[in-house]
């Protein structure tokens, strides 16, 4: 009965410092997520220090210009600068001040970070955007209580969210936040192309076919060169994380025309360029209707 009863508080024993190692492995881990929001939070603060002390300095030097230019003018014309002239000053200054701003939010990587549940958890707000324009913005809220894990989001169900935590969301979380909105922006990127050919020449080109994903795209235009034929023309984009594609196929009615130097020359540049642009560079040359 003795040796019964040492063996299971033994047991107990040795899975309470089992318990105890995880908790401190836990806390540990969550330690150094906070630490590296505090971080990109410091970082982001002087930086936008630097831009506001920039900023004034420039609208300063701006209107001290134009007094100057002023002070130059003749005594019977106006000392006074034009309204105009100083709105137009401010008016840079205040966009290189949002520039600077964007800059920042890149450089800490592009996620507005908020606590929820009294610091049990973190928010992340991660905003996609495509030459120069802002598209649509996710939410993915991480639980800080256990392992991390995430605990809601709105992301896209044909993003490999599951895929890409497994990878690295225990071990480096911001690698596992610059992978999902590389796989963002890369959806958001070709969802914007197909959007951009279907209303700026929707009347002669048609988007037969795309995917959730938008990485098989079908579109059919007509070879305005010669006799007008109709042609396929197949995007695939085997990176998930590129807007442009990895592979194309043209297709036609006249098999020889897909062999012709002139659709070899589009089919690579469909591979360079995005595709809306392609597109309309050729129908503005009279390549296509």
């Amino acid at each position: 009965g003795v040796l019964a009863h040492l063996e299971v508080l033994e047991e107990k024993s040795v899975k309470l410092s089992q318990y105890q190692q995880q908790t401190l492995q836990k806390q540990s881990r969550v330690k150094k997520l906070r630490a590296t929001v505090q971080r990109l939070r410091a970082q982001r603060d002087q930086l936008r220090a630097k831009v506001n002390s920039t900023m004034s300095l420039q609208m300063l030097t701006a209107v001290l210009n134009l007094e100057g230019q002023n002070s130059n003018r003749e005594d019977d014309e106006e000392t006074q600068y034009s309204i105009p002239e100083v709105n137009m000053s401010l008016l840079k200054a205040r966009q290189t001040q949002v520039k600077s701003f964007l800059d920042i939010h890149r450089l800490i990587g592009g996620y507005d970070i908020t606590e929820t549940r009294s610091g049990r958890g973190l928010c992340f707000s991660l905003s996609t955007a495509y030459e120069g324009l802002y598209l649509d913005s996710y939410n993915l809220e991480i639980d800080l209580t256990r392992t991390l894990r995430i605990y809601r989001h709105n992301i896209p169900p044909f993003i490999p969210l599951e895929q890409l935590a497994k990878q690295n969301l225990q071990t480096d979380i911001l690698g596992f936040l610059s992978s999902l909105s590389q796989h963002l922006n890369g959806f958001a990127g070709r969802s914007y192309q197909v959007k951009q050919i279907q209303e700026q020449l929707g009347d002669t080109v048609a988007v037969l076919e795309k995917n959730s994903l938008c990485n098989l795209v079908t579109i059919m235009c007509s070879d305005k060169v010669g006799k007008e034929t109709s042609v396929l023309i197949i995007l695939e984009y085997g990176d998930l994380t590129r807007c442009l594609p990895t592979r194309v196929t043209i297709e036609s009615e006249d098999k020889a025309l897909s062999l012709t130097a002139r659709w070899i020359e589009h089919q690579s540049l469909f591979m360079q360029t995005p595709g809306h642009k392609v597109l309309l560079n050729l129908k503005k040359k009279g390549r296509i209707l």
